[in-house]
């Protein structure tokens, strides 16, 4: 089968091709290679190249802005693509305020001509892959059916991405599935995040600045997520659906409770408490009852195993040999 992915040399975007392709699926890069204004260009390159080289399939760099490079793709590769897996976007919150009007463009124009051109091409599918955000603030155990209440632009853009794709399905352009990830973390990603800065911060014997210790995210190893994404993109009982694709544990982590697990396994390191970020909504666990259900999901990397081995691969990586 051949699909399309967005945003596929990408941190999750790149572990999705890579399973697909494990699954002996054809694979269609698109993606921008931008750094959105906060990845160091050094560190851009790195991973831009270490992740080309866990993947077969050609990346052609483009803008989704750009009709006109997105028709002349299309043109090309939809013919006999069953799926569209649309991963690219801005990142997160933060870098989203920093660049509204950019973040937007990406988010909302880019977006549009993605699902004109698969309607106009007829591809039978579209994946669209939002984030927890949308929910706003939540306490453990939401629920897809859920009320959605985005805080900040972020959240809010995510979520009209999502409205956005059900209206083109309502109108008989293509069947989707929306999938909902949240605190992805894992190897072949960018320092500026969560749990990266926690981890480089304790090697480093620095300080983990925790922003509200008893804020709780469902951190979620990337393996797992990708898996998630890829069932939900290649089994026909996720069409027309909504899943929380996260790891669920069985009990929260708090912020607190990641920064004291890096120092552990880093073996040095203190912390910092400062008050909750009021930007950020408060999130807990998802409940993923329904993707467990339809799709066979089963998130397998624990908390714990997820840290050591994101760690290990700092250990490892050349580019951060150099930097710690």
């Amino acid at each position: 089968m051949r699909y399309i992915i967005t945003g596929g040399a990408g941190f999750i975007g790149h572990n999705v091709v890579r399973r697909l392709e494990e699954r002996g699926h054809e694979c269609f890069i698109i993606d921008s290679n931008t750094n959105y204004g906060f990845v160091h260009k050094a560190e851009l390159e790195y991973l831009t190249q270490a992740r080309k080289q866990r993947m077969r399939s050609n990346i052609h760099y483009l803008d989704l802005r750009d009709h006109k490079q997105i028709e002349d793709f299309m043109r090309t590769f939809a013919h006999g693509t069953v799926a569209v897996i649309h991963l690219a976007s801005f990142p997160r919150q933060k870098v989203f305020s920093n660049n509204p009007i950019w973040g937007a463009e990406v988010m909302g124009t880019g977006l549009i001509n993605l699902l004109e051109l698969c309607k106009n091409y007829k591809i039978p599918k579209f994946v669209y892959v939002s984030s927890s955000m949308v929910y706003g603030d939540f306490r453990d155990g939401v629920r897809e059916t859920d009320d959605c209440r985005p805080v900040g632009q972020y959240g809010i853009m995510k979520y009209m991405g999502e409205k956005l794709v059900e209206d083109y399905h309502n109108r008989g352009a293509f069947n989707y599935t929306i999938v909902r990830p949240s605190a992805v973390y894992g190897e072949y990603d960018v320092e500026d995040r969560v749990v990266s800065k926690f981890l480089l911060a304790a090697m480093r014997g620095g300080t983990l600045t925790v922003h509200g210790a008893h804020e709780s995210l469902d951190f979620t190893h990337v393996d797992d997520a990708a898996d998630g994404i890829v069932l939900a993109a290649t089994k026909d009982a996720a069409n027309g659906n909504v899943y929380n694709i996260t790891r669920n544990a069985s009990k929260s982590m708090t912020l607190l409770d990641a920064a004291a697990l890096c120092i552990k396994i880093a073996g040095k390191g203190k912390i910092d408490i400062q008050d909750r970020d009021m930007a950020f909504p408060s999130r807990g666990r998802l409940n993923t009852d329904r993707a467990r259900s339809d799709l066979g999901f089963n998130p397998i990397v624990n908390v714990k195993e997820g840290f050591k081995r994101y760690h290990q691969w700092f250990l490892e990586s050349k580019y951060w040999q150099t930097k710690l």
